[in-house]
């Protein structure tokens, strides 16, 4: 508990300290036309906002498109997406601070209707600092570090989240439980040349750090912000976005981004406070296009080596494809945001399995009800039944479907305080009901500390 009044005081601490300094992107000025607004809002010769002795707010990674544009690693977001955090300006660098915190009590299996419920009090958290600056007039310098303290506020074995797998603990695998985040979950740097108002060409290394492979990861996605748990799928989809060795070369035409990454392919150990081997034994390409300000549209492949250290003979070939919705609706921080999100694990022609994810959230002022379902195909083996148990390369399809809804209670600076809840109910196949029941249930209630949409000067 010493720890969770530790990083909550220090939460508190940041949004009193700067609530004059937090800002708004201001998504509902944004005309619909993204070119249109990359030209009036970005003048390369002459930026206007740096004789007032500030950074421009542009993109991290172009000098000429938005900064709701930004998302985790180089991917992109609609530009109508919400921004929440706290930003601020020292001499030619423009920083952003952005968290989250759940401190809350969490039931999987409330009726106990299987054997693999559990419960726990825990707080998932994270803390991400981000900086750009221009260099010269054509060159943008950005740097982002990440940490979490989910190794000592969740546990080494993580939280209790049926039908969820990967990663281990002790050396067994962790099975009906999402893994802990690593204490350093992102230190990265990236260089963007602009040839011109329409193209970039860009480079990102990180350690660790996310390469150019699926969807924005969960834990930066407007559609996902209240949710804290993580996807079932997220094995399937976005488990890469902590890496321990990264590197990315890219290049931006208008609104598409076509980009490649060499990077580690073996995920995160259970020592969660050190830095693991880079290796740079995979490889990933993705095709990114923005066709309107609402609108985002991904496609990526990968070859990822080893992915888990139990499995170290099982490399995966990973595709995957989504799509994110964000719309600005009237008044004060009001949004709907959408991600439909595929993502297809190839081992081999016996191991073959396909996850799909849709998840909704409107954001209404002070109060947001939000949405999930999921699909994905595991195996007998990936949620520890013995082999032959149920036959040769068993595979079971899961459902899921979350609903939920928070209210703020308090706004301390440019920190708020919501009181949250959420229930899932979960389907198996017929095969382990006996094991999880028919329907199982989940539910849990919830404290958030997280920062303010960021407002126009």
């Amino acid at each position: 508990m010493k720890t969770l009044k530790f990083l909550l005081f220090c939460l508190a601490t940041a949004g009193l300290a700067l609530p004059a300094m937090a800002q708004h992107e201001g998504h509902q000025q944004q005309p619909k036309d993204t070119a249109t607004h990359q030209v009036e809002q970005q003048d390369p010769s002459q930026h206007r906002d740096m004789q007032h002795g500030q950074m421009p707010m542009s993109h991290a990674f172009s000098r000429n498109l938005p900064m709701s544009r930004n998302a985790s690693g180089t991917g992109w977001l609609p530009d109508e997406s919400p921004m929440y955090g706290n930003m601020f300006h020292r001499g030619d660098w423009m920083l952003m601070l952005h968290y989250s915190l759940f401190l809350r009590y969490n039931k999987q299996d409330v009726f106990e209707a299987g054997e693999r419920g559990d419960s726990q009090f825990d707080a998932p958290n994270w803390l991400m600092l981000m900086g750009q600056r221009f260099v010269g007039s054509r060159g943008l310098l950005r740097f982002s570090g990440m940490i979490s303290l989910d190794p000592l506020t969740v546990g080494g074995n993580g939280y209790p989240l049926l039908f969820q797998t990967g990663e281990t603990f002790e050396g067994s695998p962790l099975i009906d439980r999402q893994h802990p985040h690593d204490l350093l979950s992102e230190l990265s740097v990236g260089y963007t040349h602009m040839l011109s108002e329409e193209a970039d060409v860009f480079v990102y290394l990180g350690y660790p750090g996310e390469p150019a492979l699926s969807n924005v990861a969960f834990m930066h996605r407007p559609s996902a912000l209240n949710n804290p748990d993580s996807p079932l799928g997220h094995h399937w989809q976005d488990a890469t976005h902590i890496t321990f060795g990264v590197a990315t070369l890219g290049v931006r035409y208008r609104n598409f981004k076509l980009e490649g990454s060499s990077f580690t392919g073996r995920e995160p150990d259970e020592e969660r406070y050190d830095f693991d081997k880079p290796r740079f034994d995979s490889r990933a390409i993705r095709l990114t296009y923005n066709p309107s300000t609402n609108w985002s549209l991904q496609t990526s492949t990968a070859y990822v080596k080893s992915p888990e250290s139990n499995e170290p003979d099982e490399d995966v070939y990973r595709t995957t494809a989504s799509v994110l919705y964000g719309n600005k609706l009237p008044g004060d921080n009001r949004f709907f945001t959408t991600t439909v999100n595929w993502g297809y694990n190839y081992v081999d022609a016996h191991h073959k399995e396909h996850s799909f994810l849709l998840e909704s959230n409107l954001q209404n002022d002070k109060f947001a009800v939000y949405g999930r379902y999921e699909f994905v195909q595991k195996s007998a083996a990936e949620l520890g039944f013995e082999e032959g148990m149920f036959g040769h390369d068993a595979l079971f399809g899961i459902q899921a479907l979350t609903v939920g809804a928070n209210r703020q209670l308090a706004q301390l600076g440019a920190v708020n305080l919501q009181l949250g809840a959420q229930a899932s109910v979960f389907r198996g196949s017929s095969e382990l009901h006996p094991y999880y029941g028919e329907l199982p249930v989940s539910a849990q209630v919830y404290l958030r500390v997280f920062p303010s949409l960021m407002v126009p000067q």
